[in-house]
């Protein structure tokens, strides 16, 4: 690589200061991979709550009558900056609490891209500013307006002229909708409705006659006006732009097909790493996996009262509890993967009912149904595990696949988004693949790609060992996802930019 670029991410989210999901990994991840690679990297989020590490800048800036002050952190190359403002600080979470979603989002993140276009012209860090060459990455909804700001307010103006903005997506199901008349508080010339203006989507109606009109949905101005849209996989990229995949939104991406891209996310290779895992009862690597993975399972065993036997299989599954995770689905083929001769483990916590279903594992002898988020027991169920399964009836990249491969366990997962590009399908005449797919999204599929993959781990151990080598050895490093972010950046910078 001989270019470097001054790259500046904004997102709701970021790991390890805040999280809720793949947002908060891939924000705290690749900025870091970039920064590697000797680019100039901010990235521009909430200060959510008064984080150990960053510091107060004393830059404060006035955005349509709202003062936001600025606070900084570098920390793994990267320059990690702040916003501060009394609305983001609050005593639930990221985006809502008990008692719902709060009313204020879309003020909030307004106010977070206001922010994000203002710091690399305001703050001087290292002695020098970031200046007007930028190539923004805005992620999600939340940092939609960016590129909006930027062809509306900016670039009218004669500032960042040069600059280029990336629009990511991470869940197109997610996409900032408000009533209409609320354009008139995000201070855009009146002629710019239209960009914001949409059809409200149909998988968020409640009934209301209102919802069945018009509404600002800011994800659908952030399409519509950057320079360049990426998404975490190929797989993705491509069910966006149909009916199963797009929200609602899948003409409005096919009609940017020339300028979107899918990139596989990488995983943290430090902390998903089996040879140093402080989590784990027998760290091992490749050259010892098998004996590691029995060592493992044994700890695990005794640890949740399972009978110890290192030539069981273990099941697993570790996911949030909701329909898009299809823990529903898992359920229904639960018995019958419980009369198989196994172990099946769940981790994970989400929905009331499905959350009572893992519960009602614990009355098998060999099921264990643990509600709630623990990551030490992740890292171990996912040492321990022979089989990981992921029957996500919509995933755009996921990551317990890949932390899985790294452990030496086999992914049984849905043909969809970005399963169907990490998991390939064993090649029993070729002894290829990685894993086993399935689809349709249903019970019968999920039992079928079990069935297939407990006779391999029974009849044919080699293969299996074959398999699971293939996954530890294959490189979802961040670095790899990084240098293909490169190559979306050039692009950008070889095209005109957007005007409105």
């Amino acid at each position: 690589m001989s270019k470097t670029f001054s790259v500046v991410f904004v997102t709701s989210e970021a790991a390890p200061f805040s999280k809720t999901g793949g947002l908060g990994d891939v924000a705290g991840s690749l900025p870091p991979a970039l920064a590697a690679r000797g680019h100039r990297v901010m990235v521009v989020v909430p200060r959510y709550a008064e984080y150990e590490g960053p510091k107060d800048t004393t830059i404060e800036v006035d955005l349509m009558g709202n003062t936001v002050r600025y606070y900084l952190h570098q920390w793994k190359g990267v320059d990690w900056v702040f916003v501060d403002h009394p609305s983001y600080m609050r005593p639930g979470g990221i985006y809502s609490d008990a008692y719902g979603t709060y009313g204020d989002n879309q003020f909030r993140y307004m106010l977070l891209c206001l922010a994000a276009l203002e710091a690399p012209l305001q703050l001087p860090i290292n002695g020098s500013t970031y200046g007007e060459d930028i190539v923004f990455m805005a992620n999600d909804w939340h940092a939609s307006l960016v590129p909006v700001y930027l062809g509306a307010k900016y670039r009218p103006g004669g500032v960042y002229q040069d600059a280029r903005t990336i629009l990511a997506i991470h869940n197109l199901r997610h996409q900032g909708v408000y009533p209409p008349y609320t354009f008139g508080g995000l201070g855009l010339p009146g002629n710019w409705y239209q960009c914001l203006e949409f059809q409200y989507p149909p998988h968020q109606r409640q009934g209301s006659y209102e919802e069945e009109g018009r509404s600002v949905n800011h994800l659908k101005a952030g399409i519509t006006t950057a320079d360049r849209v990426v998404t975490v996989s190929p797989g993705y990229a491509d069910e966006i732009q149909t009916p199963l995949g797009g929200w609602g939104m899948e003409f409005l991406i096919a009609d940017r097909s020339y300028v979107l891209n899918g990139i596989v996310n990488g995983i943290d290779m430090h902390e998903w790493n089996p040879e140093t895992d402080q989590h784990l009862a027998k760290r091992y690597g490749i050259s010892n996996f098998s004996q590691g993975k029995n060592e493992n399972k044994l700890a695990l065993q005794r640890e949740l009262a399972l009978a110890e036997d290192p030539n069981v299989p273990m099941i697993a599954f570790i996911g949030r509890l909701d329909y898009q995770k299809g823990a529903d689905v898992l359920l229904q083929a639960a018995p019958w993967i419980m009369s198989q001769g196994v172990q099946l483990v769940c981790l994970g916590m989400g929905d009331p009912a499905l959350e009572n279903g893992l519960r009602w594992l614990e009355g098998f002898p060999n099921g264990r149904g643990w509600v709630g988020f623990n990551v030490p027991l992740s890292h171990r169920l996912t040492a321990a595990a022979d089989i990981l399964l992921m029957p996500s009836r919509f995933e755009p990249c996921g990551l317990n696949q890949l932390y899985a491969m790294r452990y030496g366990t086999v992914p049984v997962a849905h043909y969809t988004g970005g399963l169907k590009d990490t998991v390939v399908n064993f090649n029993p005449w070729t002894d290829g693949g990685t894993g086993w797919t399935f689809s349709p999204c249903e019970a019968g599929g999920l039992i079928q790609a079990v069935d297939n993959a407990l006779h391999t781990y029974r009849e044919h151990p080699d293969s299996f060992k074959s398999i699971q080598k293939r996954g530890m050895v294959r490189d979802s490093s961040w670095d790899k996802a990084a240098q293909q972010y490169e190559q979306v950046f050039t692009w950008a910078k070889i095209d005109k930019p957007y005007v409105g």
